[in-house]
């Protein structure tokens, strides 16, 4: 027998078919004003930047704890932070040890996914390098891939095992969705590895296996309204900072701060353990030209802002951080170092008002100091994403097999703003050679910005006619963010 369904209950079963359909098919929900024009605010680096509480376990997104997330894990529904509405989205770089593998997911609140690739190969129209922030394509991809909505979900970067290359690729994850424009309050990064996380951690908190791929398109950054390109920082924007001296200048408003061992910092003439290398070119990386820093950068090794240099992925206590960054050194003797290789001291470091920029050699192990700067501190910050790889390979000089890097006229040289010294020609690798990265695409290119002239494209299509020009805080003409609202794009998103 057919069951005979009243004609008044049609309209609305169909009506919620098509709700459900909208929230969970394969197209993306528009946002609430898709109907008008929509704006996109463009950040500066302090408007991006937030702090952490003291206590870390106080933290409901920026750095939480082992003890925030067994509680946000256990019953989501209930203890999911304020404004967060959908579900929890947990990225691990890597599986942990043994018995504690993944963070146990219900794949109906919680999700957790083994995820590691958050760089790219990209051109900013001189020279083409191989670990970028993803483009917009390849975001939105990992969105439709895991089925998030940033607008309505947390993301949650997690190391797996704790240091090392996790602790940087958690540092890449962070900065490849606020970058993107996801809101501060649906991001957050865990503090340590799997086999330190605190509170009441028990082995069936754990599995061997991450959640099913869903490919549902519910959201494209381009449904975010803002632009956080001011994170990025170009090897232009850097050398529209850096002082005429090598050392940190109290009243220039920037914090130059090179992530990277003291061995590279001073391509040799010191090192970590205190004495010159005997062979300065153990300090050199990727077959490049030279070693040194920028002129006035100041140098703090990341290995320092994480307890036992990293050893489980914990970070050092906030206070300890904030140290660091007044210029007082720890009871190892660690501090912030200028090109005397000697402290800065008491109140010769940052200085409130400064934006920090960061590098390391490839913005890996950078990417861990930025989560201190910017996440834990607090602090407008700007990474540069090229890194040494990028600057020590615009240089006016030979590689193994005699062919030039850059013409000695191209405008885009930064040996001339550098402290270095050269590496041996036997062991510099060429840049223009087309199978091999980094390498110089023009070395005669009007401008550098072209990475970010396309990320502000793909956020807004329309031509705004505003292109790189909106600097950063002291970003000059190829920075990423200044505050300002651009004119509406017509496609909503």
């Amino acid at each position: 027998m057919t069951r005979r369904i009243p004609q008044g209950w049609l309209l609305p079963a169909a009506l919620a078919s098509s709700l459900f359909l909208a929230a969970c098919g394969g197209e993306r929900q528009a946002p609430a004003d898709d109907d008008q024009a929509a704006t996109i605010k463009v950040n500066t680096p302090a408007q991006i930047a937030q702090e952490s509480a003291d206590n870390y376990d106080d933290n409901v997104n920026g750095l939480i704890t082992g003890k925030t997330l067994k509680r946000w894990k256990d019953n989501w529904e209930k203890e999911r932070p304020a404004g967060i509405t959908g579900k929890l989205v947990i990225f691990q770089q890597a599986q942990g040890v043994a018995g504690k593998r993944y963070i146990k997911p219900d794949n109906q609140n919680v999700f957790t996914y083994r995820e590691a690739e958050w760089r790219e190969s990209r051109s900013n129209g001189v020279i083409e390098v191989e670990g970028i922030v993803l483009s917009g394509e390849k975001v939105d991809q990992l969105l439709r891939r895991y089925a998030i909505d940033p607008r309505k979900d947390l993301i949650l970067c997690t190391q797996g095992v704790g240091g090392g290359s996790n602790a940087m690729n958690l540092g890449r994850c962070w900065y490849t969705f606020r970058y993107w424009g996801v809101d501060s309050k649906h991001l957050a990064i865990l503090d340590g590895g799997n086999d330190f996380l605190n509170g009441t951690w028990a082995a069936e908190d754990f599995s061997d296996t991450t959640s099913p791929v869903i490919n549902r398109t519910l959201a494209s950054v381009k449904d975010l309204p803002v632009d956080n390109t001011a994170l990025q920082a170009t090897f232009v924007d850097l050398i529209n900072v850096l002082p005429v001296v090598d050392r940190n200048v109290k009243n220039d408003g920037v914090f130059l701060w090179d992530g990277r061992s003291l061995d590279q910092y001073s391509a040799g003439e010191s090192s970590e353990a205190g004495t010159p290398l005997a062979d300065y070119t153990k300090s050199f990386q990727n077959g490049g030209a030279r070693q040194g820093h920028p002129r006035g950068g100041v140098q703090l090794n990341w290995t320092n802002l994480m307890i036992n240099g990293g050893t489980g992925g914990l970070f050092k206590p906030k206070a300890e951080l904030r140290s660091y960054i007044e210029g007082y050194t720890d009871t190892a003797g660690k501090g912030f170092v200028d090109g005397t290789y000697q402290p800065l001291g008491q109140g010769n470091a940052y200085q409130k008002g400064d934006t920090v920029y960061l590098w390391c050699e490839t913005a890996a192990r950078a990417a861990v100091a930025n989560l201190v700067s910017v996440v834990i501190l607090g602090l407008p910050t700007r990474l540069y994403d090229g890194s040494m790889i990028e600057w020590n390979s615009l240089t006016a000089t030979v590689d193994k097999d005699g062919k030039a890097l850059l013409p000695s006229d191209s405008p885009w040289r930064t040996d001339e703003l550098s402290f270095s010294r050269p590496n041996l020609p036997a062991n510099i690798q060429t840049r223009t050679s087309e199978t091999v990265l980094p390498r110089i695409r023009d070395a005669y290119a009007a401008s550098a910005d072209a990475i970010i002239k396309a990320d502000k494209a793909y956020k807004q299509p329309a031509d705004t006619g505003n292109g790189g020009n909106n600097g950063g805080n002291n970003g000059g003409n190829n920075g990423g963010g200044g505050g300002v609202v651009l004119p509406p794009n017509p496609c909503g998103g």
